[in-house]
């Protein structure tokens, strides 16, 4: 028998917000990913855009270390810059399982980090069921 398997959905990622119209906001991602669902994104300084949120400052993209946002949708960003629909503020709680780091965001402690930072503008990561 064929095992089925389903794409996390926004019902896995976000278990609690406490109002869309001031949680979410339309950001450009910055062209050269394929932005899954929950992944987790630090703000460039210089262009306003939003990539993948490294663990250490790259350069040409200083600000986006510093985890600030949760993308609520699938964007494929791999030949141009393109909109993309983020939890930027809480109360918001996100599923720690859903969250999808940056290739170099590799370990626990790492990720603790990224937790905290994201914990910081009030979006909670947990261990949900």
């Amino acid at each position: 028998m064929t095992a089925l398997t389903m794409s996390p959905t926004l019902g896995d990622l976000l278990k609690y917000e406490l109002n869309a119209s001031y949680c979410r906001e339309a950001v450009t991602l910055r062209a050269g990913t394929n932005y899954a669902l929950g992944s987790v994104l630090g703000r460039i300084t210089a262009s306003g855009k939003y990539r993948l949120s490294p663990d250490a400052e790259v350069v040409g993209d200083e600000g986006a270390e510093v985890a600030t946002a949760v993308l609520i949708e699938a964007v494929d960003a791999t030949v141009g810059d393109r909109t993309g629909l983020v939890v930027a503020r809480g109360p918001a709680i996100v599923s720690k399982a859903a969250l999808v780091f940056d290739a170099p965001v590799d370990d626990a402690a790492k990720t603790a980090v990224k937790h905290a930072e994201l914990s910081s503008v009030g979006i909670v990561p947990r261990d949900t069921a």
